[in-house]
């Protein structure tokens, strides 16, 4: 048995019932081998049994008040998985299909997201399964106040620094922010993706999906081409999709699809933005709103946006979205290359199907690092007790997605076959965080 065999063996009996963090170990398993079982350096230092087990695994009970005075309990995570480059960092996500093998699996992947973008940043992700979708004013701000109350202690700007995932936007970073101050009476950058008035940084909201069009363009110019003139389908229609969609109208694409937990809206003209905007950013509504007020456009409340014929799939709503099935629809269509705005929404029989169609197939763990890149500017900003320009932001986002797919694309060369983006990210991710924890020991 090889060594990997031997650690994903291991692996899968110490966290047996936790599917989706089994299933980002085994990608990352598979795709490291060449690396791996090469050099008996990385079996010496116990690596990958080290870089499989997170440093330490937090759970809490989180108590709030309902607006009818009735005590509701939720159960909140921080898994702080590697810091051998740098500080924790990753998002905290409030849904009700939280729980600890998605937050593990979350976090296991921010390991090697962050190592890619060049900045000293380590793998971490917490959050709880609270639904903020239908709650009021009071009850998010309570909830996040008690959220916070247990975190303060586990985190700190040079020991671990959150950040918003799914349900968490500016305005429970603006909570949980506030409490943390109030608490340790210290003003310093423990979060990210705070307000612009205390501490945030300009494109923060953008940099996920700006990120991704920018390392879809990088993808596609290898061929001499470029998003102009493509037709886009976008799942989700949050920050990531709403951003992703933003940029790429601004370099000439057409996004025709966008959708939320209910359902899909098709624009065969293209979506506006700006209507779009005011559903979801504004008047936190449902997508199908946009059918009632664009009359070219399309709701469906069945199937999926992967059945309408696009160039570029983005798929930025959650894990696991596209399965095999949309995969073969998307390939039939003739679908130029798939890029992942979400973590890990593709399945692994997905991601088999487009590489054996040699489709252009970029994952998370590159595409949607724009945010955490932006995060990490963030944290950069705070220490200074600086403020840069929009343009200044973007200008390094432009050139970290730059530098992310470089190093995907050589290690998919020197190490895989030339345009294997999955085994590239995961070896060039590996590698650095790899060499950072041999050289400091145990």
């Amino acid at each position: 048995m090889s060594y990997i065999e031997e650690v994903r063996s291991a692996v899968a009996v110490r966290n047996a019932g936790q599917p989706e963090f089994m299933q980002a170990v085994d990608e990352v398993l598979a795709t490291i081998a060449p690396v791996v079982e090469s050099d008996g350096v990385y079996k010496h230092n116990a690596v990958l049994e080290r870089i499989t087990e997170p440093d330490r695994q937090i759970m809490f009970r989180v108590p709030w008040t309902d607006d009818d005075g009735n005590m509701r309990i939720n159960r909140g995570y921080r898994v702080q998985f590697n810091n051998a480059i740098g500080p924790y960092k990753g998002g905290l996500r409030l849904h009700p299909s939280v729980n600890l093998s998605i937050i593990k699996f979350l976090g296991f992947e921010q390991i090697f997201k962050n190592s890619l973008t060049g900045l000293p940043i380590g793998g971490g992700k917490g959050g709880s399964d609270f639904d903020p979708k239908g709650k009021s004013e009071r009850e998010i701000r309570e909830f996040c106040q008690s959220f916070m109350t247990e975190l303060f202690r586990h985190i700190g700007a040079d020991t671990d620094v959150p950040a918003g995932d799914i349900g968490v936007g500016g305005r429970e970073i603006g909570y949980m922010f506030g409490q943390y101050k109030r608490i340790k009476n210290v003003y310093e950058g423990v979060l990210t993706g705070k307000g612009l008035t205390f501490g945030g940084s300009l494109a923060r909201t953008e940099a996920t999906g700006y990120g991704l069009i920018y390392i879809m363009q990088e993808m596609l110019g290898e061929f001499g081409d470029g998003i102009k003139g493509k037709t886009i389908a976008i799942s989700g229609a949050g920050n990531v999709a709403i951003y992703a969609a933003q940029k790429a109208i601004e370099l000439g694409g057409k996004v025709v699809t966008l959708s939320d937990s209910d359902g899909w809206i098709y624009d065969k003209n293209g979506v506006n933005l700006d209507i779009v905007k005011d559903i979801k950013e504004v008047k936190r509504g449902r997508i199908r709103e946009y059918a009632d007020r664009v009359p070219t456009a399309e709701y469906h409340d069945k199937g999926k946006v992967w059945s309408v014929k696009c160039d570029l799939a983005l798929p930025c709503a959650t894990q696991n979205e596209l399965t095999v099935d949309d995969a073969k629809k998307l390939i039939k269509n003739n679908v130029r290359a798939v890029a992942e705005g979400a973590n890990m929404p593709s399945t692994t029989d997905a991601i088999n199907a487009f590489q054996a169609n040699h489709t252009l197939f970029m994952p998370a763990k590159a595409a949607n690092a724009g945010g955490v890149a932006v995060s990490a500017l963030e944290m950069s900003q705070n220490s200074q007790r600086l403020a840069w320009t929009f343009d200044e932001v973007d200008g390094k986002l432009q050139n970290i997605m730059s530098g992310i797919y470089s190093a995907v694309k050589n290690a998919a060369a020197t190490y895989a076959e030339k345009f294997d983006f999955v085994s590239g990210a995961n070896i060039a991710g590996f590698l650095k965080v790899a060499q950072a924890m041999i050289a400091q020991g145990v």
